[in-house]
């Protein structure tokens, strides 16, 4: 794992260490090597197949993929890649479910409810699970968590339809912002339910993407935060439009609101959060592999440069494009394949990016990024939400 006492992410011990940054440094530098080590326990768990193979033969089966805030983009991410498999595959935010089950459960249609939490002890997280009990006929459930003593872990273990994949320790972030535990709870679910290849060739090319991201580009990430943008946008299609909202939540968090972030699909854009740009804005693009999606996203950046009013327009890509050189990331230094990814599995290595951009523009601020709300009106794990109990007819 990564050395504490080494340099992380362009920064000495001793930078990190006075940044109060200790935490949120190492487990935003540690993901590509989790990667793998996440992918082998999937793969050997029998026991989450034995759960999973019989739901996923139904073709009425309808999953719901819930969480709050960062864990919520989690399935934001994943849903698209489950229905081009075909599956009836929504993303239903646990603060959506507790807020309106009746517009948001189904009873009578089968359905798996995947339930991604960090601590699993908000209390959102453990009323959805109980309103699903309360209002589905046939519902299951699928616990991706990085806390083996979390509510919802312990909730779930009274039930004989529910299954828990503990990820490993070191994703239980102690930080405030989510970061390890973001694209660790995304690969897992992703190759349990067959949305994502096992391959370990593949995983490792990842991984070797991710560690790019994470030393290669560290210093244009620096230099984007030395021009101090004061707002930032981040447009993805598909699976990276779920990105897109996370990076947007993640530079919200790590500079407690100094800069004013925005997620939005590229064609979205244009239709009024568009207005935000003006000269102190960063906009990162998360080009699509997909041959098709990505000409809507290369019209948008062409058009953002044409406009010349954004600060920097930066793109993230896979593959080179021939009419795409100015303020460019392209994958491929350290991952020959990159090129053959699909936008799934390029939401791992391009969140390790953003998740160091919005890191060192919040030690750019005097920030502490490990805790970053000076007003304390944040909080790890969300406080004062009141269940109210949901009548039944």
């Amino acid at each position: 794992m990564v050395n504490e006492s080494s340099d992380i992410l362009g920064l000495s011990a001793s930078q990190v260490h006075s940044a109060g940054a200790r935490w949120t440094a190492r487990e935003i530098a540690q993901q590509p090597e989790l990667w793998p080590r996440i992918a082998r326990q999937v793969g050997a768990d029998a026991g989450l197949t034995l759960h999973l193979a019989p739901l996923l033969g139904n073709p009425a089966l309808r999953i719901v993929l819930t969480g709050a805030g960062t864990s919520a983009y989690v399935g934001k991410c994943l849903a698209p890649a489950l229905a081009r498999l075909r599956r009836q595959a929504e993303a239903v935010p646990t603060t959506d479910i507790v807020a309106s089950p009746q517009s948001t459960l189904a009873p009578k249609v089968p359905t798996l409810m995947v339930h991604f939490a960090r601590s699993g002890n908000s209390p959102e997280s453990v009323a959805a699970l109980k309103l699903a009990e309360l209002r589905i006929e046939s519902c299951h459930h699928l616990i991706v968590t990085c806390n083996p003593e979390g509510e919802l872990s312990r909730c779930a273990r009274g039930l004989r339809h529910a299954y828990s994949i503990v990820l490993p320790e070191a994703c239980n972030d102690q930080s405030f912002a989510m970061t390890s535990s973001f694209t660790g709870m995304l690969l897992a679910s992703a190759l349990a339910l067959g949305a994502l290849s096992p391959d370990p060739a593949r995983i490792d090319a990842l991984a070797a993407a991710g560690t790019e991201m994470l030393t290669a580009n560290v210093p244009l990430a620096a230099a984007l935060v030395r021009a101090r943008f004061e707002r930032a946008v981040f447009v993805g299609s598909n699976e990276l439009k779920g990105l897109a909202l996370e990076a947007a939540l993640k530079m919200l968090e790590l500079t407690d609101g100094r800069v004013v972030s925005i997620g939005e699909s590229p064609l979205g854009f244009r239709h009024g959060p568009k207005t935000i740009v003006n000269g102190s804005t960063l906009v990162v693009a998360f080009l699509s592999n997909d041959p098709y999606t990505r000409q809507y996203d290369l019209d948008l950046v062409r058009e953002l440069r044409s406009d010349a009013v954004a600060g920097r327009v930066l793109t993230l890509a896979a593959r080179a494009d021939e009419r795409e050189s100015q303020d460019s990331i392209t994958l491929g230094t350290a991952a020959p394949p990159a090129g053959a990814f699909n936008d799934l599995e390029l939401c791992l290595p391009y969140a390790a990016f953003v998740q160091t951009l919005a890191l060192l523009r919040s030690i750019s601020l005097g920030l502490t990024p490990d805790s970053p709300n000076a007003a304390g009106t944040v909080s790890r794990v969300v406080q004062g939400v009141s269940i109210h109990p949901f009548p039944i007819s």
